[in-house]
């Protein structure tokens, strides 16, 4: 366990200055993410377990939030971690989190999306729906590595962080 405190300001500078072209690029994929196939409260489900995969307490923080502003219990929210065993979740959210889980999670036994798992959520989301789903996947994946290198403050806005 790291023994590092906290840091008051992320490592990098503002990511949309230094490369204007992300701004594009961030407006589309949540334009793609938030066409309605899938509820904003799965794909939040999703991004936040995705933070929690790789450890990355700014993602975490932010999907957290995200959550709570949308008016999801906590319970709901903390059973992310544990989703598994946790009752908390439709079946079609447990398929979304399995989805992410398993792209995000090597499996040392075959793919990391068998057919099982494609077709137990093809049994909940339609063409468009996975399809959304796996853009919001990618949406997330885009964001860990400035997260994770970058270094945001977790519980700061990326507007007070990198513009004050």
């Amino acid at each position: 366990m790291s023994t590092t405190p906290p840091r008051a300001e992320p490592r990098l500078p503002d990511p949309a200055t230094l490369v204007p072209e992300l701004g594009q690029v961030v407006g589309a994929l949540f334009k793609a993410t938030g066409n309605g196939s899938i509820p904003r409260t799965t794909i939040s489900l999703v991004q936040l377990r995705a933070g929690q995969i790789v450890d990355n307490a700014y993602l975490t923080t932010m999907h957290t939030d995200n959550l709570r502003k949308a008016g999801v219990q906590q319970e709901h929210i903390t059973a992310v971690a544990s989703w598994q065993d946790s009752p908390d979740f439709t079946a079609a959210e447990r398929a979304a989190l399995a989805l992410v889980e398993a792209v995000l999670t090597p499996n040392p036994h075959g793919e990391r999306v068998p057919d099982q798992l494609y077709t137990e959520a093809s049994a909940h989301y339609g063409d468009k729906a996975l399809t959304t789903l796996a853009t919001a996947i990618g949406q997330v994946c885009f964001f860990i590595p400035l997260a994770l290198i970058g270094k945001p403050v977790p519980g700061v806005s990326p507007a007070r962080q990198w513009r004050d």
